[in-house]
């Protein structure tokens, strides 16, 4: 039982990280980006490859990672969704096109095969009993320390509270002399930041394939749908039980099990709250 408290903790917080640069988006640009499962295949091929093909020290190699991320986030707004702006729905079918392109060149450069990324942190300590790797404690950690960076980002500086105002009312925001460009532009940058940072610790936990960005998305979708659109209260919250669910169902019913009840999960809460638990917030 401690194994699977530790563990579901241990997840929860990684699901964290990855829901929220998801969130990010729609709270500032009311569209869901459904290729930021590709900013996390992205971050972790770049870290396996600068890591454990050229040799590069892995603090550089999480760097570089990110800088992938960064720079995806800019292309895409610049040269998919400003341009289709006000269009919602021609984004999202858009940028969803574009993780099965950006797949296909992940195919073609490194192959399909899955790859074993080695620990970011090797080791494995015992509690109580329970085996838990240096790891995934690592991951968890940084996840944490990224979240709480982000937090005082957007609550203590002058661009995040410029990022508060355009989620709550981008035309009021620009009355203001704030550009809403910019801001999304930024919030872009920050979301890609976050994926492939998540990538790397995602990969790590599982493996590195062509097809790793499908399940960070569901939970993403998962986590924003069951939270409430817009809500990083409910995000975290939703993240930390989707987190339990997966790691009770695969430890006491079955390993083939990992992700149904999710999607129960969000039929259920569609029936009966279409908001969300916590509702539709603003950033």
């Amino acid at each position: 039982m401690l194994q699977v408290l530790i563990q579901g903790l241990l997840l929860s917080g990684l699901y964290s990280l990855i829901a929220v640069g998801f969130t990010l988006i729609f709270s500032v640009g009311r569209v869901l980006n459904l290729a930021y499962g590709a900013y996390l295949m992205m971050g972790a091929y770049c870290y396996f490859y600068v890591t454990q093909t050229l040799g590069i020290p892995k603090p550089i190699g999480f760097v570089l990672a990110a800088s992938v991320g960064a720079m995806a986030g800019v292309l895409k707004y610049r040269f998919l969704v400003k341009p289709l702006k006000g269009d919602h729905v021609a984004v999202e079918i858009s940028t969803l096109i574009l993780a099965v392109v950006i797949q296909a060149g992940i195919v073609f450069i490194f192959n399909d095969s899955a790859k074993v990324l080695h620990p970011i942190v090797p080791g494995v300590i015992w509690v109580g009993g329970a085996a838990v790797t240096y790891n995934m404690v690592a991951a968890t950690l940084a996840s944490w320390a990224i979240l709480v960076l982000l937090y005082l980002f957007v609550r203590r500086t002058h661009t995040g509270r410029a990022m508060q105002a355009v989620s709550m009312d981008a035309k009021g925001a620009a009355l203001s002399g704030i550009d809403p460009d910019k801001v999304n532009m930024i919030t872009w940058v920050i979301s890609g930041i976050l994926g492939a940072a998540a990538g790397v610790f995602f990969a790590s936990y599982t493996q590195v394939n062509p097809s790793m960005w499908v399940a960070p998305l569901i939970i993403a979708v998962a986590v924003v749908i069951v939270g409430g659109i817009g809500s990083i209260l409910g995000t975290l919250v939703v993240a930390h039980i989707i987190g339990f669910m997966e790691v009770i169902s695969t430890t006491f019913i079955a390993a083939e099990l990992r992700g149904v009840f999710t999607m129960l999960l969000i039929i259920v809460v569609l029936v009966m709250m279409p908001k969300g638990l916590f509702g539709r917030e603003e950033l």
